[in-house]
């Protein structure tokens, strides 16, 4: 028995003694004791986790944002890479062909967005089974996560949503907000705001597991033990994604993959076939919109350069010229700004300005 099987073993036993012993106020100091050392077994399991991943896959990020391509052997993430990139993966058709992540790029708008295709994911990958952990170690540095499903397979995705699963990796979910500020001069644990639905005890148990004894503690949604684990160790990671339901020319007359999937999973469904280019031009737009990010146009034009700069949706005329140079945001006094987000042509605008897609903005510094 390897120590991650004992670890494993132990918290089972402390979990099975938590659930028989009940609560009152002579089983307290127990309970309490009990809650710390079930709180311990699971740190050791995720640092267990952690020593597992090993030296994993290292893609360096390039252009202004970064998507994966997550399915199993054979769903056609090869096939669809060539199509958004222009580049020349290999494919075949059968499995495992793809050994270790390929990155193209694809242009759109302006934006040049990385694209990872992940080696094919197998069950049982979170743990620790075909390499999967490194695979979805490196997908975690992703904007975006695209699910290559076989639309004649569609069972795929229950399949990957439940390694992701395995790994805490949430899709489309809010993080919970969670505020942990640690204070020496606290006096001890001081629970301020608790709407977990876990019990203060339970909640000082696994924050003391963890070497945290003196913070100040907001929970303002409800989380589990496990959630709350997850967060404090940082293992748990919130991330978009979307599904490309490919090879659907291979469907015949069940056309009702797509809103079978749809209705599983809160996430948007793009139809396509890699290979004769269907669906391709909309995903290619709802990977663009998905990633949350829009083109400024600058005037006058740095350098004769007419390329866009690609930032975040929302972003403020402080952001914008933060991205470029820091040196501008010390000098910026304000900005005239051309486009959808003002309502006369170079309207002059505050460093506050929230932008919108297609702006054209003009600096002003200093004197």
């Amino acid at each position: 028995m390897d120590k991650k099987e004992a670890v494993n073993q132990r918290l089972e036993e402390l979990e099975e003694e938590l659930s028989k012993t009940k609560d009152n106020k002579a089983t307290n100091k127990h309970l309490a004791k009990l809650r710390s050392k079930v709180a311990e077994a699971r740190r050791e399991l995720v640092e267990a986790g952690k020593r597992q991943h090993g030296k994993g896959f290292f893609i360096k990020k390039t252009g202004d944002s970064t998507i994966s391509l997550l399915g199993f052997p054979s769903a056609g993430k090869s096939s669809l890479l060539n199509v958004l990139t222009n580049s020349r993966s290999k494919t075949a058709a059968y499995a495992f062909t793809t050994t270790t992540i390929i990155p193209g790029t694809m242009i759109y708008n302006g934006a040049h967005i990385q694209v990872l295709d992940m080696p094919g994911i197998i069950e049982d990958a979170h743990l620790g089974k075909g390499g999967g952990k490194a695979v979805i170690a490196q997908m975690r540095v992703s904007e975006l996560v695209v699910f290559v499903i076989d639309a004649t397979n569609a069972w795929q995705l229950d399949a990957l949503m439940a390694e992701l699963k395995g790994l805490n990796i949430h899709i489309n979910e809010q993080k919970p907000r969670i505020s942990i500020i640690k204070k020496n001069d606290a006096n001890g644990i001081m629970l301020e705001v608790n709407k977990s639905g876990l019990l203060e005890d339970d909640i000082k148990a696994i924050l003391n597991a963890f070497g945290i004894f003196k913070a100040i503690v907001k929970i303002w949604d409800k989380v589990n033990e496990d959630d709350l684990i997850a967060i404090i160790s940082e293992k748990a990671y919130y991330m978009r994604g979307i599904i490309a339901l490919n090879k659907v020319d291979l469907l015949g007359q069940n056309k009702n993959i797509q809103s079978d999937v749809s209705k599983r999973y809160p996430m948007q469904v793009f139809p396509i076939s890699a290979t004769t280019g269907h669906g391709i031009n909309e995903l290619k737009a709802g990977i663009y919109e998905n990633l949350g990010i829009m083109r400024i146009f600058l005037k006058p034009k740095i350098g004769g350069d007419s390329e866009p700069i690609i930032i975040s949706k929302n972003a403020t005329v402080g952001e914008l010229a933060g991205k470029i140079h820091t040196s501008i945001v010390d000098e910026l006094k304000c900005a005239f700004v051309d486009g959808p987000s003002v309502k006369f042509r170079n309207q002059r605008v505050g460093v506050k300005h929230v932008l919108r897609d297609r702006d054209t903005v003009t600096f002003i510094k200093e004197r």
